[in-house]
């Protein structure tokens, strides 16, 4: 039985050591000692004999000549099996044996044996990590350290700023690593307080010319919505690297300062920093372009691209992204065509591109195509089809796609396709079944799934609806300032103008604060932003002079102010002049002065276009003759000769 035994745990052994540990290479007692690794209960007369067997003799020999430390080379020995290993079963196994031989108080030893448990791939184990650094007497400053940084990539990553606190009061030397690892978990769970904390033992230590734990540091105030002071560690920087102008780029665009984020891009070339966007760069850049509609940076940026060589996928696919947000198809899908290994987010992209152009069929020509190339939907993808239709009003296409799309892909809809569908149904006007298709989801319908309904409910004038769906928001606890817009503005059009009166007053009450409409247009890479009955442009006297006269043209040409689209009660006199100052019409009457005749004109909304400044569009279009590309909130209108692309239907 003994014999089997050792047989099985020699055998076991092998399995630990890859192909370049040959055992001809180790000393007899090193061999005696892994055996007895696996083997407790084996004797060490039974090791040596065991050794003899698999070291030749005059290896051996050669050996005895020669004096080695024992216990040295034992470690060694131990770290190359721990290197090796790949199964968990097998970690246990080294696990025990070197708490048997008091290894585990080996500085060496025990780094890389927590190394492989807390941060290896297939082999990580947070639980099992914490365990095995419990066991270690005096854990040193890279022990922390290793264990810090594997919470902060795991589910729990508070255990690790509770961590880096215990090192700090048991009087650990804290080193740069510590303090970022830390940062990053205070980041995972957005925890400000404690990267506040951390910031201050940064500058305690004397650690504040560390420019990599220092961009961390703007990373957490970033993302804690705390950007001045994001932009404040930036300025005490000695160095500012390519990764610390990308993390200011991202603090910029997540902050609502996207303007300021593009303007960057200059900045870090400059002669002052020198310092070289990468592809990162370019990545957040696009992002901005496409939130401004910032085609011209964009396509500048798209330049930069290919004189330097940055054609990732990603990048592409941000590039297809950004020209179908800025109304401009036929260059995503220049980039699309170019894009030599088109994956599932590529095709994704294109599809959701045309879709939020209002090219319905077409996109659902490319969801056939993408098959036919043999490329798998996923579940953005039928976001993306499933919007199409909706947009285009495709109502028997896009229920076809949501059965399908768990009937023959076996893809269970989430609540952004059962949203689609909810939209879908709502423009078409069959509310009713778009409200029971809510009540009977398997998941719980969010807010955002409600304010859809409550929108088409606004379209149709359909108030009872929507009061039943502001009730439904209320027990969410989830109702904004644009739910009691939708609201007033079915009231307004069915000149129920007491319930009016009582939806301002609650929102007075509960100070409710509604979101200014604003629009923005770009030229000669400068973005422009207006709100209603702006002046604070430099040219404002030139630009409401000719938003004048361009109201006066369209009227000439028949015009006629659409007075539903003003929510207060006021005379048709007071209402006609409100609605002649909105952002949009601001931005294109400075579009008109700034640019030759005959120059395509872009500009995006914040919020869905009303209908006033929708019928203002067409009859501009026609009369000026100049295409205009308007994004709002929900899709991209493209106006030419008095007709928009969306046929009225947005």
């Amino acid at each position: 039985m003994t014999a089997v035994l050792r047989k099985h745990n020699l055998c076991s052994l092998r399995s630990f050591l890859t192909p370049q540990h040959n055992l001809r290479l180790y000393p007899r007692i090193l061999i005696a000692s892994a055996y007895g690794l696996l083997h407790t209960a084996a004797e060490p007369q039974h090791s040596v004999e065991a050794a003899k067997k698999l070291v030749p003799c005059e290896h051996l020999e050669q050996n005895q000549a020669k004096p080695i430390s024992l216990a040295q080379n034992h470690g060694e020995f131990v770290i190359s099996v721990i290197k090796s290993i790949t199964l968990k079963t097998q970690l246990a196994q080294v696990h025990a044996h070197i708490l048997r031989t008091s290894l585990v108080q080996d500085p060496k030893v025990s780094l890389h044996f927590l190394t492989r448990v807390a941060l290896s791939g297939p082999l990580q184990d947070t639980n099992y990590a914490r365990y095995f650094f419990g066991q270690i007497s005096y854990p040193s400053v890279y022990l922390y350290n290793t264990m810090i940084r594997a919470y902060s990539v795991s589910n729990s990553p508070e255990q690790g700023f509770y961590l880096y606190r215990d090192m700090r009061r048991r009087g650990f030397c804290i080193d740069p690593l510590s303090s970022s690892s830390a940062i990053k978990s205070c980041i995972k769970i957005q925890y400000l307080l404690g990267g506040v904390q951390v910031h201050g033992c940064i500058l305690k230590d004397g650690h504040q010319s560390d420019s990599l734990l220092l961009t961390a540091l703007m990373d957490i105030y970033s993302q804690c919505g705390k950007c001045d002071e994001a932009c404040k560690v930036f300025d005490e920087m000695p160095q500012k690297d390519t990764v610390a102008w990308n993390v200011l780029i991202s603090c910029y665009i997540r902050n609502n300062r996207t303007r300021d984020a593009l303007n960057l891009f200059h900045v870090m070339q400059s002669g002052s920093y020198k310092c070289q966007p990468d592809d990162v760069t370019c990545l957040l850049l696009l992002q901005a372009c496409a939130h401004l509609n910032a085609l011209e940076f964009g396509e500048r940026i798209h330049g930069y691209m290919l004189e330097h060589g940055y054609c990732a996928s990603k990048l592409s696919n941000s590039l297809i992204y950004m020209y179908s947000r800025c109304g401009c198809l036929d260059k995503a899908y220049e980039v699309f065509i170019a894009t030599t290994n088109k994956d599932v987010v590529s095709w994704t992209a294109m599809i959701s591109g045309l879709a939020m152009n209002g090219y319905g069929r077409a996109a659902i020509e490319a969801f056939e195509e993408m098959q036919r190339m043999g490329i798998r939907p996923d579940d953005q993808t039928f976001t993306g089809v499933l919007s199409a239709c909706s947009h285009s009003g495709l109502v028997d296409a896009g229920m076809a796609f949501f059965h399908r799309m768990s009937e023959e892909f076996g893809i269970t809809p989430n609540v952004h396709h059962y949203g689609c569908v909810v939209d879908l149904l709502g423009r078409a006007g069959v509310l009713d079944q778009a409200y029971q298709l809510i009540m009977s989801m398997v998941v719980k319908p969010d807010s955002t799934i409600w304010r859809t309904l409550l929108g088409a409910c606004r379209i149709h004038g359909h108030v009872s609806l929507g009061e039943r769906i502001i009730e439904h928001l209320i027990e969410l606890k989830a109702q904004e300032a644009g739910d009691y817009v939708l609201l007033l503005n079915m009231y307004s059009s069915a000149s129920q103008w007491e319930k009016v009166a009582e939806v301002r007053k609650l929102m007075k009450e509960e100070s409710i604060q509604t979101t200014p409409g604003c629009s923005t247009i770009e030229l000669k890479g400068v973005v422009h932003e207006f709100v209603v009955d702006d002046t604070s442009h430099r040219r404002n006297k030139e630009i409401y002079q000719m938003l004048d006269e361009i109201n006066a043209q369209l009227k000439i040409a028949g015009y006629v102010v659409e007075l539903s689209s003003e929510l207060h009660k006021l005379d048709d006199k007071e209402k006609q002049y409100v609605l002649a100052y909105h952002s949009e019409k601001l931005a294109i009457a400075f579009g008109v002065l700034a640019t030759p005749p005959g120059t395509t004109l872009r500009v995006a909304n914040n919020l869905r276009v009303c209908v006033d400044c929708h019928n203002f569009m067409k009859i501009f279009s026609w009369v000026y003759n100049r295409d205009l590309i308007v994004r709002d909130r929900n899709r991209v209108h493209h106006f030419r000769g008095g007709h928009c692309s969306c046929s009225d239907y947005w």
